[in-house]
């Protein structure tokens, strides 16, 4: 295949018991090490699409992969990796110069952010972000050349120099797992071990309806209906209704085993396309016409980020996404009625993730993870986060989206990138991945080395 590459103490705690839970967090951090990074390389791969994937108004026909290096000043070195996908981070730049330059510019931002790690000291990636966070928005304007660039393309460029931070991080402090190596204050939002993972099985705009009826054969069982078409708002409601209707009509009469009453489960997401509640509330309206309502388990982020209506009163469970940047926005959220945290640990970093996992946890709302057609090694940083997460209600097991199979020309050999190529919990079985207590105990493979990562450097 045609490929570009660019390679750029039991005691202690005691004295702890009478402390407040913050000061605890502010203690533990600092018995961690300061980690000092002192230098850094970036590399990346295009790899091409079997089809245009189209999403949020726009299509995609190739994904970045980009790969981040950071060597501490004891000597260890780890490599964190990255999807980009512009058309995600920034729906409004993606078409203003062509799908090479809108790559370029969040690859430039990546080495940007490195270069702000060399000069940043930290104990957790977390902390790390914090701190480079507000300069890495600035540098992102300027490469942009927009001033209201969207958030979200600034946390997928970060997303391969956090994962190198949280390795770099376990190495230093000799954790070795995903469990050991995740905060104190995160733990318990994180604490549980699903036996299964539920696999979205998503349908962009121009899947055929042939390919879901295969699905449905190898056993998949939770469809994520992309919405949201290209156009104006009447266009894209008027599209996002017949499409449902061919997709309902092909799936409705098919079953599962791994649902209660044997139906299909339905997901959808319209990527915060719609401006106005009410226009949501049409294509609910359609979907009880066609009895397609009562199938579906939760519509993700529908609309438009500055809208602020409440959806209390939607019968569904409406789940917050793109809105989310922090813990200030997800509480805002939460608090129109939002009821599902979705969480993007391999589009908008880990670090993030848990933070919002942990306030969602703390108000029992349940969340599942989305994908952003990540290569395999994603995929199990994404299962990782997914595993240790509350099951999700209705279907009682963790869920995730990945979809990187259907998409990519090369993904044969991108699964033979991952160090635990072809591992058991790698491998869908009749719509789910099943986890081993060797999944745990290899924590899905993200701390062994790549050979084919390892060689961009």
């Amino acid at each position: 295949m045609d490929r570009r590459r660019f390679v750029k103490s039991a005691g202690a705690l005691a004295a702890l018991s009478s402390m407040n839970l913050t000061d605890l967090y502010a203690a533990d951090s600092a018995a961690l090490k300061m980690i000092n990074i002192v230098r850094t390389q970036s590399g990346f791969e295009r790899e091409k699409l079997i089809r245009p994937f189209g999403f949020k108004g726009g299509y995609l026909t190739e994904l970045w992969q980009v790969a981040s290096r950071m060597q501490s000043d004891s000597g260890i070195s780890r490599i964190g990796l990255a999807t980009q996908s512009v058309l995600y981070g920034d729906s409004d730049l993606f078409p203003r110069q062509s799908e090479t330059e809108g790559n370029a510019m969040m690859y430039n931002l990546v080495n940007k952010a490195l270069e702000h790690v060399k000069k940043t000291p930290f104990r957790t990636p977390p902390e790390l972000l914090d701190k480079i966070l507000p300069a890495v928005i600035q540098d992102g304007k300027i490469i942009t050349a927009k001033q209201d660039l969207n958030i979200n393309f600034v946390y997928n460029a970060l997303v391969g120099v956090d994962n190198a931070a949280w390795l770099t991080y376990a190495a230093e402090n000799k954790f070795s797992s995903f469990e050991d190596m995740i905060p104190e204050q995160y733990k318990k939002a994180l604490s549980h071990r699903n036996k299964k993972i539920a696999i979205m099985y998503q349908i962009p705009y121009g899947m055929p309806m042939e390919d879901l009826k295969n699905a449905v054969k190898q056993g998949y069982f939770v469809f994520k209906i992309k919405s949201g078409a290209p156009g104006t708002q009447s266009e894209m409601i008027e599209a996002d209704i017949n499409r449902l209707s061919l997709i309902h009509e092909t799936l409705k009469d098919l079953r599962t085993n791994q649902t209660e009453n044997g139906k299909l489960i339905y997901t959808i997401d319209a990527n915060a396309r719609y401006e106005k509640k009410e226009t949501l509330l049409k294509y609910l309206d359609h979907a009880r016409k066609i009895g397609a309502f009562d199938q579906i388990l939760l519509i993700e982020e529908p609309l438009n980020e500055n809208n602020e209506e409440s959806v209390a009163d939607i019968d569904l469970r409406i789940g917050a996404d793109e809105s989310v940047h922090d813990e200030q926005s997800a509480i805002k959220r939460l608090d129109q009625g939002y009821k599902v945290m979705v969480l993007k640990g391999i589009a908008k970093t880990l670090s993030l993730s848990i933070k919002i996992a942990k306030l969602a946890a703390e108000r029992n709302v349940p969340c599942m993870c989305a994908d952003l057609t990540v290569n395999p090694i994603l995929i199990d940083w994404n299962k990782n986060l997914a595993a240790h997460l509350a099951p999700f209600p209705v279907i009682n097991m963790g869920m995730m989206e990945t979809n990187g199979d259907m998409n990519y020309v090369n993904w044969k050999n991108m699964v033979n990138y991952h160090p635990a190529a072809q591992a058991s919990w790698m491998i869908p079985k009749n719509g789910v991945f099943e986890l081993s207590s060797d999944f745990y105990d290899r924590s899905g493979g993200i701390f062994e080395p790549s050979d084919h990562y390892q060689s961009m450097f």
